[in-house]
């Protein structure tokens, strides 16, 4: 993570010639950027550059250079924007933006989702769960480069799981389904297959979280593993269950990932250059 400190210094809205001291950005129902209700192209300028014309800015130091494809976290995250290869950005978490908002680059975490599903894999149920978990994980920069669905099966769980962790394309692998008590919920099992270290509080804080929404929370068999640089969670295998559990380990999982590959490492190192 980089020690210094960056901040907007400025937000130009060019459609009408004027400055902003605050700015909400969000996402319109087609999933473009809108600003302060109204669509618009956002884009990133180092102060000294250009305005852009007909075009919303939001204009930073000339030392902030995120790179391309990555992430721009303002105050910790609560909005999130994705800087495109095209250099325009986009809504990942809506929020404010203001004058003197504190600013961050991520690099994103590149990360597999593995639905575990018998009826899923054979086409007979839509899959909910794999695609929310993908979807969340992104509103921390976390971007899933692979997805796939394997039934409930040991030996194909664990084969697929030691695939991507060995690959060195994934630091992060989030798991759906096969974590509860029936003898076909053989997903723990298979992560304690090939895992090096267990990293017990994801699992206690996702059961604690449960309990909130239902007195049988504890009966997950939900965990978190990992092997050699990637960690590896295991949530349970219902939509609203995997939104519930990962609301509450979000707090600290970005972190984890990045300790996990080294601070500096290229998985979620903060700051750097412009590819």
């Amino acid at each position: 993570m980089s020690d210094m400190s960056y901040k907007i210094l400025g937000l130009y809205d060019a459609k009408l010639n004027e400055w902003d001291k605050l700015a909400y950005l969000h996402i319109n129902s087609g999933g473009g950027a809108c600003v302060n209700g109204s669509s618009s192209e956002i884009t990133l300028r180092n102060a000294g550059e250009p305005i852009g014309e007909e075009c919303y800015s939001i204009v930073v130091p000339p030392n902030f250079k995120p790179p391309l494809g990555g992430y721009i976290a303002l105050n910790k995250g609560e909005c999130l924007l994705r800087l495109g290869d095209d250099g325009k950005l986009s809504v990942v978490v809506s929020g404010f933006a203001c004058v003197s908002s504190k600013l961050e680059a991520w690099r994103p975490i590149n990360a597999a989702v593995l639905t575990v599903s018998d009826k899923g894999s054979r086409g007979e149920r839509a899959d909910t769960a794999g695609p929310a978990l993908a979807d969340m994980a992104e509103s921390l920069g976390v971007r899933a480069a692979h997805r796939d669905i394997v039934p409930d099966e040991r030996g194909v769980i664990a084969d697929k799981l030691k695939t991507w962790a060995d690959s060195g394309e994934v630091n992060l692998i989030l798991t759906t389904g096969g974590t509860g008590l029936s003898r076909r919920d053989v997903t723990p099992e298979a992560i304690m297959d090939i895992h090096d270290r267990t990293v017990p509080g994801f699992g206690e804080i996702m059961r604690a979280h449960s309990m909130r929404y239902t007195p049988r929370g504890f009966l997950t068999r939900s965990l978190a593993v990992t092997r050699k640089d990637v960690l590896i969670i295991a949530f349970p295998g219902s939509e609203r269950a995997v939104r519930q559990c990962f609301e509450a380990i979000a707090p600290g999982l970005r972190h984890a990932v990045e300790i996990l590959c080294g601070r500096d490492a290229e998985c979620g190192g903060h700051g750097g250059g412009r590819r």
